[in-house]
């Protein structure tokens, strides 16, 4: 499991996590919701290790966050920011074979070679392998990112907005593939996601957060109700029960 203990991270005078403290349990798909400005993406860089916490602690699967080296952790968890930027110009496998890098040292094996092919085909990338990534659609781009986190094949999977650029189709394929990732393979997943309601359909337990703090932590049910809702976004979000899933109706 993932244990947070009175997290904290400031930018100057703004405090963009506040003394935040939670338990994500092992296993399953936990997602992170809240309005612009909540800290989310904050709070996964700080668990990745991609920022340093001001105070708290962290731990991943028993492993200090601060105190493991890097390699150790990079065994552990991968992490797919909200941004991804390339310095050079690589085709599609070359940056999927990325995610191996902790386990191969830049010396591929056959064994890596299956897990690239693998990642590669879950994201439905197999047919662009050798289309270099700046000739990509945004959202082929976007799945050959995630495509790398998941040749890392680690046990926990962060992942900052992995909807970005992605049609309709393609977000319900993804959502569906963690799922699938936390169900079949025993993965951790923990997203940062904007849409309510892929949260509620697809997560087995939700942080909320607002203003760098943690609000609530739930199950779907117990996140997906109007009180909640509108104290996390201060506005009132009805709430309708579709096909057993609990939606939320915000347009109007």
């Amino acid at each position: 499991m993932i244990r947070l203990h009175s997290v904290s991270k400031s930018y100057g005078a703004a405090k963009v996590v506040n003394d935040v403290s939670a338990t994500i349990p092992r296993g399953g798909v936990t997602s992170i919701i809240g309005p612009n400005g909540a800290g989310k993406s904050t709070l996964l860089s700080l668990v990745s290790r991609l920022a340093p916490m001001d105070a708290g602690t962290i731990d991943v699967g028993g492993l200090d966050v601060v105190a493991t080296p890097s390699r150790e952790l990079a065994k552990t968890m991968a992490i797919l920011r909200q941004e991804n930027h390339l310095t050079m110009r690589l085709r599609v496998r070359d940056l999927v074979g990325f995610g191996r890098f902790p386990h191969s040292g830049g010396h591929p094996t056959a064994e890596d070679k299956l897990h690239i092919d693998d990642a590669m085909a879950h994201l439905d990338l197999t047919a662009l392998a050798d289309r270099y990534v700046d000739e990509l659609s945004g959202g082929q781009r976007q799945r050959a990112f995630i495509a790398m986190v998941l040749a890392q094949d680690t046990d926990y999977l962060l992942l900052d907005e992995p909807l970005n650029n992605l049609d309709m189709k393609h977000s319900v394929e993804m959502m569906r593939l963690l799922r699938r990732l936390a169900d079949e393979l025993g993965k951790t997943v923990v997203i940062v996601i904007h849409d309510i309601n892929f949260a509620s359909c697809y997560s087995d337990t939700i942080l909320a957060m607002r203003e760098g703090r943690l609000l609530h932590q739930g199950t779907p049910a117990q996140i997906m109700q109007v009180p909640v809702l509108r104290d996390v976004y201060d506005i009132d979000i009805r709430i309708e029960e579709i096909d057993g899933n609990r939606i939320g109706v915000y347009f109007a």
